[in-house]
């Protein structure tokens, strides 16, 4: 009978002394995250018993300690949870984003507690003790919110003072808007070099021809309808859809011009960019509605909405040619030097090499000044015009719908909310 060597034995000893090992790890780690769950599954309890049923299960304790029971359960119980490696990805992503210390845990709870003590008089005020069915004030009879208010109002906060049976241009514009702007996606790769161009030129000049002609009318046997009745959501859809087209290569070219060598172009465009970043949009807009016409010739008329679209994409140009400039000088010298090296002009050399990879380093701050734009919006109603905001103000004025202001509020928040939030995941989409 051949007996093992002593190599063999001590291989053997040694992984069974690691497997055990091993075994004594996973059976602490186990303990330890049961341990954990339990600890701030009681901190929640306690919490709940405490803010909904008046009961304290630490009231034994003195009242300035079982007031922070809650909070001391919670940390011991992401204190236990807090594995470092535990091979489970969910607990190591929670750990990661909202447990890495003790300092965050208790702002994650304290976070938790919050949406709790707030999430059920928002939920009855919302949903459970809202009224939906009805088409008078009369019918808001529960203590929640009013969204009858909202559906009777529903039209108008779309399309302002559009007349009802023309509101169908405006649907039909919007969609055939939407399906140009989409055409791109669909564009066969031999012609992808040529959609900046499609965006930043064709593209408005199509949509300004079917909001002029469908929305306006006036042609093709359609009523004429003056931009004084546009309003809504239609309207905030239409300046900022023109003001961010506008508004970006009128910063691009800002951006290149403060940073050139020629004098009269660096200080012209540093000129325009400090006076512009240096008053407010409220008295841009007042100067574009009020003052402005005053200096135009006899006989000469510029429409208010044209004003207005021109004077928050000069804003907002300004804005955007300092992010494009922080862009241009976090480039290195080397790109210039090695473009030049090739022979490369000055146009040719920004375009083809510098402005791609300057735009790819600040479409953060770019996404930051569009949705800055599209939240200006609601300032153009102090200059008459009633975009969704500005339909709201005058709807709360309604003798028949007075005392619900809260629930329009609401209505434009989630709006503005979901439009931010779309622009936002495209760019950083865009982004990555």
């Amino acid at each position: 009978m051949v007996q093992p060597k002593n190599s063999d034995k001590g291989k053997i000893m040694n992984s069974k002394n690691l497997d055990l090992s091993k075994s004594k790890i996973q059976i602490n780690r186990n303990t330890s995250l049961i341990i954990g769950i339990l600890f701030f599954f009681l901190g929640i309890f306690d919490f709940c018993l405490n803010n909904f049923l008046g009961t304290n299960i630490t009231s034994f304790l003195p009242r300035f300690i079982n007031f922070f029971t809650p909070l001391i359960f919670g940390v011991i119980g992401l204190h236990f949870i807090r594995i470092e490696f535990s091979g489970i990805k969910i607990l190591d992503s929670l750990n990661k984003n909202i447990n890495p210390s003790n300092f965050n845990a208790v702002l994650s709870l304290c976070i938790i507690f919050l949406i709790i003590f707030a999430l059920p008089p928002l939920l009855n005020w919302f949903i459970f003790d809202a009224n939906i069915a009805g088409d008078t004030k009369e019918a808001c009879t529960g203590g929640g919110a009013c969204w009858v208010y909202i559906k009777v109002w529903f039209n108008r906060f779309m399309y302002g003072m559009y007349p009802n049976a023309e509101q169908w241009r405006i649907n039909v514009t919007f969609i055939a808007v939407l399906g140009f702007m989409a055409a791109g996606f669909f564009t066969p790769a031999k012609f992808r070099n040529y959609l900046s161009l499609y965006y930043t030129l064709i593209l408005p000049i199509i949509s300004f021809i079917l909001i002029y002609y469908l929305i306006s009318g006036g042609s093709f046997g359609l009523e004429w309808v003056e931009t004084g009745a546009w309003g809504g959501l239609s309207l905030t859809f239409i300046v900022a859809f023109f003001s961010l087209i506008f508004c970006f290569p009128i910063g691009m070219m800002l951006a290149l011009g403060r940073r050139s060598d020629l004098p009269i172009v660096k200080y012209s465009s540093l000129s325009f960019i400090e006076f512009w970043r240096g008053v407010p949009l409220i008295t841009v807009l007042f100067m574009s509605a009020v003052m402005f016409p005053m200096f135009l010739p006899d006989g000469t008329y510029v429409d208010k909405l044209i004003r207005v679209v021109v004077a928050i994409t000069l804003f907002e140009a300004a804005y955007t040619a300092e992010v494009i400039r922080g862009g241009l000088q976090a480039l290195p010298r080397g790109q210039y030097d090695a473009a030049k090296s090739l022979g490369m002009g000055y146009w040719k050399l920004h375009i083809f090499v510098i402005l791609p990879q300057a735009l790819k380093l600040v479409i953060p701050g770019i996404a930051n000044t569009f949705l800055a734009l599209v939240k200006d919006t609601p300032l153009i109603f102090v200059v008459g015009l009633l975009e969704v905001v500005g339909m709201l103000n005058l709807a709360k004025t309604n003798p028949k719908w007075l005392g619900f202001s809260m629930e329009g509020y609401v209505f434009a928040g989630i709006i503005f909310w979901i439009i931010c939030y779309s622009m936002s995941k495209y760019l950083s989409l865009i982004h990555i």
